[in-house]
């Protein structure tokens, strides 16, 4: 398979194990001191990343006040950062052959149940042509661990979903979540046009990795996985999105090690994550769930707002793994990105029509929401948010480092309500259904209301008329 294969190791410039489980754990359960959380909570409405250290004091803060007084900063962080925006994607799996044995993973390769599927390129894109008719405009491609998919196949996927129009749509972002690889993999990923490359350590609990993951295989090597991403960044990739599968060990020792991984790559490479993910563990194809560490709704709750307030330059995704009530809870204080009419079958988004069904031989895990991409983007409406397709950050160059100096001081706010808004209206126009279209309608005139005057404006509204009255669409600032 060549350099880019998922067997060859190949670690990045001074690879390291970051992660420090004994003082991890040290940190954890300690009296929380008021003055210290409040002290906490001051330095990140600054805008100012935390430490691990300071990252448990707001753990270990479960009095109900102190709690409270979490949520709120989360909810007023968020909305300083990334305003009422709600970016929206959708997931699209390519192949579930996987040589992995992930004991929580329907995709695991001793479950002969699992009806096993690789797209073509021409089953690709009638996938691309299905979500585009949708009006999705940003996806993430998801890959079972398998030399099949190597980064050769990859990058040939990603230049079949970007060559895919269909109308008016046509996909702006293809983000991936793959295996890892290697720096000549990554370089080659990167050279098609990628987005984020994400990969999630899953617990970063070295025993409990060890054993959700058989030995024998690349995934089985803990350093491995914690160093794809540095050598991510060596290669060039300088978008990546970092995880945890919630549900397998502690989640407060999950939150640090997701922080302790942030901190590492901000100091080793200057720029930290671009996304963070937090799933939970979810019913599966032949899986039996232990129990034991599931995470309750509440602490779910918490988990978010002290992420959100711990490295609060990067974005967060909250997937429909979680129920639709559950997500519109959370998304006040700290989401910033929801996937939407997301099937996770194989060939789902053609071969089971709009009847939003489950099968679980063909999944990787059961969903929690399952409504259409209108019927979410009118429920985002009516909570006041504005669902947004942007992605000019990536085609201007304001990726990586440059990303964060706009991010970290809040300032990208300025460029994303109105690109948010020029995409929502695309969609308006070209997709929503009737009552969808109404209240999307009727915030945009509540933004341009609340929008102080100049020539920024002027210019938003004169782009907003371009979009309702001509084809001229990808109008971004």
């Amino acid at each position: 398979m060549g350099s880019s294969s998922l067997l060859e190791p190949t670690l990045s410039q001074g690879a390291v194990d970051f992660i420090d489980s004994d003082r991890l754990h040290g940190l954890l359960g300690r009296p929380a001191d008021v003055r210290r959380v409040r002290d906490v909570l001051a330095r990140s409405l600054a805008k100012e990343p935390l430490t691990v250290d300071e990252t448990a004091v707001l753990i270990n803060a479960t009095d109900p006040e102190l709690t409270a007084e979490i949520f709120e900063a989360a909810r007023r962080l968020k909305r300083e950062v990334y305003g009422n925006r709600i970016v929206l994607f959708a997931p699209l799996y390519i192949g579930n052959h996987c040589i992995n044995d992930c004991t929580y993973c329907g995709f695991r390769r001793s479950n002969r149940d699992a009806v096993r599927r690789t797209l073509t390129s021409e089953q690709i894109r009638d996938q691309v042509s299905a979500l585009e008719r949708m009006g999705h405009k940003r996806l993430i491609l998801v890959f079972g661990e398998h030399p099949r998919y190597d980064a050769r196949f990859i990058a040939k996927t990603v230049e079949t979903v970007y060559a895919t129009r269909t109308g008016k749509g046509e996909i702006r972002r293809v983000n991936i979540n793959a295996a890892p690889l290697d720096h000549d993999g990554f370089r080659t990923v990167k050279s098609a046009g990628i987005g984020t490359y994400q990969v999630f350590q899953e617990t970063y609990h070295r025993e409990t990795f060890a054993a959700v993951h058989p030995a024998g295989t690349r995934k089985a090597d803990f350093l491995w996985r914690l160093d794809a991403l540095s050598r991510a960044y060596e290669a060039g990739c300088d978008d990546v999105g970092i995880g945890a599968l919630f549900g397998l060990y502690d989640w407060r020792f999950e939150v640090l090690g997701l922080v302790s991984h942030a901190r590492h790559l901000m100091e080793r490479y200057s720029c930290g994550p671009h996304t963070i993910s937090f799933p939970r563990l979810r019913p599966a194809s032949g899986v039996r769930i232990d129990e034991k560490w599931l995470v309750s709704d509440h602490d779910f709750k918490r988990l978010v707002a002290i992420l959100r307030l711990s490295v609060p330059y990067t974005g967060m995704i909250l997937t429909a793994r979680e129920p639709a009530e559950l997500r519109e809870q959370v998304m006040g204080f700290g989401v910033s990105q929801i996937d939407a009419g997301s099937r996770i079958e194989i060939g789902g988004y053609t071969e089971a029509g709009d009847a939003q069904t489950q099968t679980r031989e063909r999944e990787q895990f059961e969903l929690g929401d399952i409504r259409s991409l209108d019927e979410v983007i009118r429920g985002l409406l009516r909570e006041d948010y504005i669902p947004s397709f942007c992605t000019a950050c990536y085609r201007l160059g304001r990726t990586g480092e440059h990303f964060m100096e706009f991010a970290i001081p809040g300032f990208i706010q300025k460029l994303c309500t109105p690109n948010a808004l020029t995409t929502l209206l695309e969609y308006l126009v070209d997709y929503a259904s009737p009552p969808t279209r109404k209240v999307g309608e009727a915030l945009i005139r509540r933004q341009l209301v609340a929008m102080p005057d100049g020539d920024r404006k002027a210019e938003l509204m004169r782009r907003l008329d371009r979009i309702r009255t001509t084809d001229d669409r990808d109008l971004y600032f």
